[in-house]
């Protein structure tokens, strides 16, 4: 992989020819190596990935792009740390978005990237004892075939093939950009709380979540909480999500 724009952001970038998970690899670098903020792990052949709620995450080597950022210059409340996934998926929606000008490109709370309608990015955040790492993964040369599930999608898919250093370099600038804002004024007054919800396609519809202790909610998502969190209208009573699995209802 040429990535001459990335390597100019990371603090450093180190790429693999094959990892098992870079956010295990990253969190196994930093007991020894000097990683400073924006360091980022990159493969294009992750074989023992992790997703929400535990799931497992591979593909074919060279068919999608995983990527692990190391954020150290955090907000100093730790309230305002459940916006930083929200703040990779706005800059990750963005990065994508500049690549698929013809498609509609969104953002499913909490932080999968949505390509008018069908996944093309999953994001996972790990907070650990010297900053939180912010995993993604992004299908970029997966075949129509090789799509995991009949809701996923890839740039090869849409008949597109991606500017991998222009992604990473877009979303690096991107997330920086986000997380230096909300560190010094907040989500509110940053305007990510405003940015997330304009990208988000959650809002607005009838989703249904399940919750980390196994209760599914069924409603209208409404918005955006000050604190990230997703708002849900349970029949007329507001429900506020701070974490779960988001399923939204097909439109009419």
């Amino acid at each position: 992989m040429q990535l001459s724009r990335t390597r100019a952001l990371a603090d450093p970038l180190i790429v693999l020819e094959s990892c098992g998970s870079t956010n295990a690899e990253m969190r196994e670098r930093l007991h020894g190596e000097r990683l400073g903020h924006l360091a980022a792990i990159v493969t294009d052949a992750q074989t023992a990935g992790r997703g929400r709620l535990d799931r497992t995450w591979t593909t074919p080597a060279g068919s999608a792009l995983a990527v692990s950022v190391l954020l150290r210059d955090l907000p100093a409340d730790p309230d305002e740390w459940g916006w930083l996934p929200l703040a990779a998926g706005v800059a990750m929606t963005d990065a994508v978005a500049a690549q698929l000008p013809a498609h509609e490109v969104g953002l499913k709370w909490p932080n999968d990237v949505l390509v008018d309608g069908r996944k093309i990015c999953g994001i996972l955040a790990e907070v650990t004892p010297h900053g939180v790492i912010i995993g993604s993964g992004v299908n970029t040369a997966m075949t129509s075939e090789q799509l995991p599930v009949s809701t996923a999608t890839s740039f090869a898919a849409l008949g597109a093939a991606a500017d991998i250093d222009r992604l990473l370099s877009d979303y690096l600038i991107g997330l920086r950009d986000l997380v230096a804002e909300l560190a010094r004024r907040g989500a509110a007054a940053s305007g990510l709380h405003r940015e997330a919800e304009k990208r988000c396609l959650s809002l607005g519809r009838d989703v249904e979540v399940t919750m980390p202790h196994g209760e599914t909610l069924r409603g209208r998502a409404v918005g955006l909480q000050a604190d990230g969190c997703l708002m849900v209208d349970v029949d007329g009573v507001e429900r506020a999500v701070a974490s779960g699995d988001v399923v939204h209802a097909r439109l009419a």
